[in-house]
């Protein structure tokens, strides 16, 4: 009966409560590309590869930089939505990060390579059809070699040119203004939401602010990945979730640190990273572990990501994470080095134990899918994509104006950032409860409000989730 189906999923919801505590985050995410001018779309990588791979008997430091010597060959098929099978029938997983590389699961290892792509001043040439070297190791996390990726019914046309634009440096260097004119415009055109001038920002180049946002312009191609539509269970099971639900103040209990402030460097992925993985840490230990992890370490240390010009959450929440570990930022503090810091080496460091994109691989994410994820798993943190007004604002739900910065023509980026909880508005409109890594001196308290269940900035496009234990 429906009754009792319905009472058979609140004890699967209780069970999971209960057992599978996890952390989300979208990415996207200061989703920065920053200096990896690569765009390859699904199409691109699904299909059939080989992977030839090097002695599996390294370590996490293993150092990827050429392939060495082949000892293994892989025939994998990678298969729509996210199934891979190799030659010999084993089954895996597999899922793009972004427009990237991919990250492939299957018969106990697990493989993640960037695409290939070629740089010649300012064009880019991207080759979806291969990939750079990159790592393989066991799912323990041992046996590690190195891989390098093609497909076998390549056609070439997942060959892309790409041209920055002829005045892109002059154009950064340029300071940022922030006009008066365009906050009113702002504030005229609609009722949602309030902008305002924020003196911080004053005195800021076009490049520090290009990065602040996130630092990797938008992808057309990837505006079509996002939102598929709930199966009929997860419907159901996102239906019976409360109205309002906030992980800031759980039977009294706050299960978020307070919010960071990246400075000028496009870091936002790694105080997403952190964010989620310090939530992890309270939710895991009953609120005990008030723990502030080091977003240099990932800036520094990372080589899945580009440091200040940006990374991916999937990549330092999820595998960085679990390969490398992250440390305390008492351990290595925020100086925005390029340097790794081997301090790093001697201080505890803390690991993830599982990852993955929520919906089970990038593009299957959406409003439900989130809000289950969330509920079940602690805060995520979201990757949403900044326009030219989304820097101004001070309070209410973001709603994009479509309103443009005639100062600062800087494209849309992508940011990562923290979303903690839900809401609905006196007037029935929903919400995301976010927090943003620009310092409390921004938006609410560091916080914002953005419109719910219409993919806003593309906020329900991408989230990770991952656990992690004190």
């Amino acid at each position: 009966s429906i009754k009792g189906y319905l009472l058979r999923v609140r004890r699967m919801m209780t069970m999971m409560r209960n057992l599978w505590i996890t952390a989300v985050l979208v990415t996207a995410v200061c989703l920065v590309r920053g200096d990896l001018p690569v765009e390859c779309n699904y199409s691109d990588i699904q299909g059939h590869w080989i992977f030839r791979e090097t002695s599996r008997n390294g370590d996490s430091s293993l150092e990827c930089a050429t392939l060495g010597d082949v000892v293994h060959e892989k025939n994998i098929r990678l298969d729509f939505p996210n199934t891979a099978e190799d030659e010999v029938g084993n089954v895996g997983t597999w899922t793009m990060v972004y427009d990237q590389g991919f990250e492939v699961r299957i018969a106990g290892r697990s493989y993640f390579a960037f695409s290939y792509f070629v740089k010649e001043g300012k064009k880019s040439t991207s080759y979806c059809e291969r990939t750079f070297p990159g790592w393989a190791r066991d799912l323990t996390v041992r046996n590690w070699s190195c891989f390098q990726g093609h497909k076998t019914n390549s056609t070439g046309r997942a060959t892309r040119v790409r041209y920055e634009r002829h005045d892109q440096e002059l154009l950064l260097a340029r300071p940022y203004r922030q006009d008066v004119r365009f906050i009113d415009s702002i504030n005229r055109h609609q009722s949602n939401w309030t902008a305002a001038i924020y003196p911080q920002f004053e005195g800021l180049s076009l490049k520090d602010v290009f990065r602040k946002r996130g630092g990797q312009a938008v992808r057309s191609s990837q505006r079509k990945v996002r939102n598929p539509k709930s199966s009929l269970d997860t419907s159901l099971r996102a239906s019976m979730l409360p109205r309002a639900f906030d992980w800031r103040n759980m039977s009294g209990l706050n299960y978020v640190r307070p919010v960071k402030n990246q400075g000028n460097c496009g870091s936002c992925f790694a105080f997403a990273s952190i964010g989620l993985l310090e939530s992890q840490l309270l939710l895991r230990s009953g609120g005990e572990e008030q723990l502030d992890l080091s977003a240099e370490d990932i800036v520094g240390c990372s080589k899945l990501s580009q440091g200040c010009d940006g990374g991916f959450p999937y990549l330092i929440a999820g595998r960085y994470a679990q390969d490398h570990g992250l440390v305390s930022v008492a351990c290595v503090p925020y100086d925005v080095s390029p340097v790794c810091n081997r301090a790093r080496d001697s201080c505890r460091h803390i690991y993830t134990t599982e990852y993955k994109y929520v919906g089970g691989y990038f593009g299957a994410c959406n409003e439900e899918e989130m809000m289950l994820a969330m509920y079940n798993s602690g805060p995520l943190a979201v990757g949403l994509e900044v326009t030219e007004e989304f820097m101004q604002y001070k309070s209410g739900i973001f709603h994009h104006t479509g309103l443009s910065d005639a100062f600062n023509p800087l494209e849309e980026t992508n940011h990562a950032v923290l979303a903690v909880g839900w809401g609905i508005s006196k007037q029935g409109e929903k919400y995301w409860i976010i927090q943003n890594s620009w310092g409390a001196d921004w938006g609410m308290d560091g916080y914002f409000l953005i419109r719910r269940g219409t993919d806003e900035l593309a906020i329900e496009s991408m989230a990770v989730q991952a656990v992690a234990y004190p």
